[in-house]
């Protein structure tokens, strides 16, 4: 029971986030090669695919070539997330306030000011 759970949520997944619901609309596709095969029994499926995907033309029944699978794209699934603006933040111990504090990163002992300028110096030889 577990697998097929997990089947039909990953399928539910692949359809809803991917090009995969395409497939889907396989039986347009072989409807619509039935019907061109009806007027032109000489027709072959590779040249159909060619005639809708390769060039498309507009044509009498350009609507049911734009239903063909993988003729349009939608964009799938968007996700936006939005902050409730009544949402308020309250602190009952003293706030940490870094305005006071004082920044002294180029008195540290890590920070060496001569060192880091001369990393784009040229290199030096030494001559004997």
């Amino acid at each position: 029971m577990k697998k097929l759970i997990s089947i039909l949520l990953l399928s539910l997944y692949l359809v809803s986030t991917t090009e995969v619901y395409q497939l889907l609309k396989m039986p347009l596709l072989i409807e619509h090669y039935m019907e061109h095969k009806e007027l032109n029994p000489e027709m072959s499926l590779t040249a159909f695919l060619k005639t809708h995907y390769d060039h498309p033309v507009k044509d009498s029944d350009y609507d049911k070539d734009q239903r063909l699978p993988f003729v349009s794209h939608v964009s799938l699934l968007s996700v936006a997330f939005t902050l409730n603006s009544t949402l308020d933040f309250h602190f009952t111990e003293k706030v940490y306030n870094p305005t006071k504090v004082k920044k002294t990163f180029y008195k540290s002992v890590l920070y060496n000011k001569e060192i880091l300028n001369s990393i784009w110096e040229p290199p030096r030889f030494h001559q004997s």
